[in-house]
């Protein structure tokens, strides 16, 4: 058995690891990877093994990073099943789609300024069309129902609490070879045991391997009751000012808890009664599915829905999901105090774009910062109080307040990762991979980790192979 590590190794992007066994090639994550323009292309164009060769895809959740370089597998050669969550499936169509189509709109901005140059047109990674094409071999399964994917080889999928529909893969494997047996445990993104929405993640069974994320291993999360109450602070100060409240958000996951929390505080009248905007495509059929998938639902929310007289987690009178652009357009000439929430999270790309160059340089206004902001990118610039900023290539200044929370993370912090790790019984556990982190938090989980009795902890690069 040979397991090789091809993305997030060492890096938050891209996750994407190898499993070979049995003359089987089983394929855990096919993320896209993000970085610089012309490397992101290149590494997410070409694999670092021919993508006909695999026979089987398992999915830990729909997250980009996780699930964005499929189509690209597909339309190269893959024909194998690609087992998920049911609520995966569902947000991948979704979130997939969404990600052929920016590609197909770059490309022809691109082509445009290469055609001036008088420069062959590029193609997009893939289009819409082949994600309807790979969306044929996706297939949802519940939690906790063992199934058989490969030879000797039976998938069983574990709630993870990172967003709806997150699995943690359980692979138990017989080697036909030597006749030996083996469980590998892939966390994918683990969510926290406190978590405003989803069920928080359920506790491992013994493994012999581990392959473990470390995203936040270096750093504790501001519980979600301290968020809330600077979210209400935020709101009313805002109000006050007749100003409104801008929120750069992912549209999977944090758009969802942020419109929760604001449901939460208006309800109980924390808050005034102020008109909110949740303006994003992507955002507004995120949050259809979530209400199709009630089962992942935590039971403080069930209670807030049946307390609340029916009063819906995602849906109130104050509140419109934003579809058209017309309608999106006509946010800008509000002059009233209101809250709009827009992609993209790291406000790069998208509607957002258009509401911080019309509201950045108002002091009645503010700025919400509520998601990890990468290095670069405008979110991270207006945290780090850069001013002026560039918005579609011409400076702001920035003269609306800006608020950062840190409670809403998805992930598990350090204290979660540490929890959920102590579950594998340390004389079994053969070896653990730490993944989906930067050098720096993984080196300081791994010492969190062996002062637990962990041993055999590995930092695997991006290509090396391990064999067993």
């Amino acid at each position: 058995m040979e397991i090789s590590f091809y993305g997030a190794a060492q890096e938050v992007t891209g996750s994407m690891h190898l499993l070979e066994v049995n003359q089987q090639r089983i394929l855990l994550d096919c993320g896209s990877y993000q970085g610089r323009r012309d490397e992101t292309y290149e590494r997410n164009l070409n694999f670092p093994f021919d993508p006909a060769t695999i026979d089987t895809l398992v999915l830990s959740h729909a997250h980009i990073d996780h699930s964005g370089n499929i189509p690209n597998l597909v339309k190269k050669g893959f024909r194998g099943n690609i087992w998920c969550t049911q609520a995966t499936r569902n947000l991948a169509t979704y979130m997939l789609m969404d990600s052929g189509h920016i590609m197909e709109r770059d490309v022809e901005y691109v082509n445009k300024r290469r055609a001036r140059k008088g420069e062959p047109p590029v193609e997009p990674l893939y289009t819409q069309h082949d994600v309807r094409a790979c969306l044929k071999q996706f297939i949802g399964i519940g939690l906790a129902r063992p199934i058989p994917i490969a030879d000797g080889v039976t998938l069983t999928l574990h709630n993870a609490g990172h967003i709806l529909g997150a699995a943690f893969v359980q692979l138990d494997i017989r080697e036909h070879t030597g006749n030996k047996t083996w469980r590998i445990v892939f966390s994918g993104d683990l969510g926290r045991a406190e978590n405003e929405i989803l069920n928080p993640p359920v506790a491992p069974p013994p493994a012999d391997i581990v392959i473990l994320e470390s995203t936040y291993g270096d750093r504790l999360h501001e519980p979600y009751a301290s968020a809330r109450k600077h979210l209400r602070d935020v709101v009313n100060a805002t109000a006050r000012r007749r100003g409104k409240v801008i929120i750069p958000s992912f549209a999977v996951g944090r758009t969802q808890e942020i419109v929760y929390a604001l449901n939460q505080l208006d309800a109980t009248g924390d808050i005034p009664e102020l008109p909110v905007f949740v303006d994003s495509p992507l955002a507004v059929n995120a949050t259809d599915v979530f209400r199709m998938h009630p089962e992942d639902w935590n039971p403080a929310l069930q209670t807030f829905l049946n307390d609340g007289g029916q009063r819906a987690p995602f849906d109130y009178s104050n509140l419109e999901y934003v579809r058209d652009v017309r309608r999106s357009k006509q946010l800008n000439t509000l002059s009233e105090p209101a809250i709009i929430i827009s992609a993209s999270g790291m406000a790069e790309s998208g509607r957002i774009l258009h509401h911080l160059k019309n509201n950045i340089e108002d002091p009645a206004n503010t700025v919400l910062i509520v998601s990890f902001q990468a290095v670069n990118t405008l979110g991270r610039h207006l945290q780090d109080g850069t001013n002026p900023v560039r918005i579609f290539g011409d400076e702001y200044r920035v003269r609306a307040h800006i608020e950062s929370i840190q409670g809403y993370s998805a992930h598990a912090d350090q204290a979660g990762l540490v929890d959920w790790a102590s579950a594998f019984p340390r004389e079994r556990l053969a070896n653990c991979f730490l993944v989906h982190g930067e050098p720096e938090p993984m080196m300081v989980l791994q010492g969190k980790l062996q002062a637990t009795g962990m041993r055999h902890i590995t930092t695997p690069t991006r290509g090396q192979q391990f064999s067993f």
